[in-house]
């Protein structure tokens, strides 16, 4: 199976199935949050399984995330969570640090999320029993000023919608989303408390370039909240693909306060100063090829175009905005052409992410 087709089928399965009613009498509930792990799961699992829960299978899929949760209340990463297969044999099959729960590749924080709506919907204890879990996992690896780290390094952590997935759980609970009705005022209040640490956080961390207000970085010291180093090839820097993820969220905001609409005004003037044009970024076709445990059949390629639309890097210079890549070592490059085949279509160094916000924002600036 090809990676780029896996999600896609996947996602049609999702959309088909929306609204849909199951044996159990539970509404369908989306499964798009648990797209990357399995994503991920594709890529780099050595077990497979052509037999898989319905999407509408509510109850089986909330019993698989039961089986795999951790005691601290979270869960590993990577697991394709409609598979049926016996869930000691995945969790054996992992290192000891792969069982680890973590927030990586968007994680725990669907789980939590689907969790919450089961036991909203059947009132059966154990789904609840399991939310609250993960919901202590949230509050008890908060770093005590705010925020929360991700995999690669004890930072706090905006790669992989680490800080942006958690607090827009934690927004939902703030306002009362109605499948959170039944959280007791103690763990609400508790949850709503992480939240106004990690919006401070957010804000803190916008990075400044002599007195302006820019973006942010993928990771950021929880003490000085200045960016910092993820993996080797993650260096401090303006990252626009994670900066609009956060955008994103602070204008789902209700009432938003002065610093908060501050914040999304600088990022989107940046974004405008910052895009990349005459250069066309896109997916071509090659002849098909291993990757990893998969196949693929496309490459990417970054070319002159005069007529191509605005695009953007992944990273940016701190002192004068100016775009560049990274091979795994650490080195600098400016070419897409300097980064191996694998890195190339297994990472995103140029997107158009800011396109969501910039069409978002004119509406955002009337409410």
């Amino acid at each position: 199976m090809r990676v780029f087709l896996s999600v896609f089928v996947l996602s049609i399965i999702i959309s088909s199935c929306t609204n849909q009613a199951n044996e159990n009498n539970i509404p369908y509930i989306d499964l798009s949050g648990f797209e990357d792990g399995i994503h991920h799961w594709e890529l780099y699992s050595e077990i497979r399984s052509n037999e898989r829960l319905d999407t509408n299978d509510v109850i089986g899929i909330a019993d698989n995330l039961l089986a795999y949760q951790n005691e601290d209340g979270g869960w590993p990463k990577n697991i394709d969570w409609l598979a049926k297969i016996t869930p000691d044999s995945v969790i054996n099959s992992l290192t000891e640090r792969y069982q680890r729960s973590t927030f990586d590749n968007r994680n725990t924080f669907p789980q939590i999320e689907y969790l919450a709506a089961v036991y909203h919907y059947s009132k059966i204890e154990k789904y609840k029993t399991a939310a609250l879990k993960g919901f202590n996992y949230i509050l008890e690896t908060q770093f005590p000023g705010g925020g929360w780290r991700g995999w690669d390094a004890p930072a706090i952590t905006f790669n992989d919608d680490v800080m942006t997935g958690i607090m827009k759980l934690l927004l939902d609970v703030k306002t009362e989303k109605e499948i959170y009705d039944w959280l007791d005022n103690t763990t609400r209040q508790k949850l709503v408390s992480a939240y106004k640490k990690g919006l401070l956080v957010i804000l803190k961390s916008q990075i400044e370039v002599d007195g302006t207000k820019t973006a942010w970085c993928q990771q950021h010291d929880p003490l000085t909240y200045q960016p910092v180093q993820g993996r080797s090839y993650e260096l401090p820097s303006i990252t626009v693909r994670e900066s609009s993820d956060v955008v994103l969220f602070l204008m789902e905001i209700p009432n938003p306060d002065q610093p908060v609409k501050e914040a999304i005004r600088s990022a989107v003037e940046w974004f405008e100063r910052s895009k990349i044009t005459g250069y066309r970024y896109a997916t071509i076709s090659i002849a098909e090829r291993p990757y990893h445990q998969t196949t693929v059949n496309f490459d990417r390629e970054f070319v002159p175009d005069e007529n191509a639309k605005p695009v953007w890097a992944r990273y940016y210079d701190l002192e004068n905005s100016e775009p560049f890549l990274c091979r795994r070592s650490g080195e600098v490059v400016f070419s897409l052409d300097s980064i191996p085949f694998d890195r190339r279509i297994g990472y995103d160094w140029y997107g158009f992410w800011p396109e969501q916000v910039l069409s978002k924002y004119s509406e955002w600036k009337k409410q």
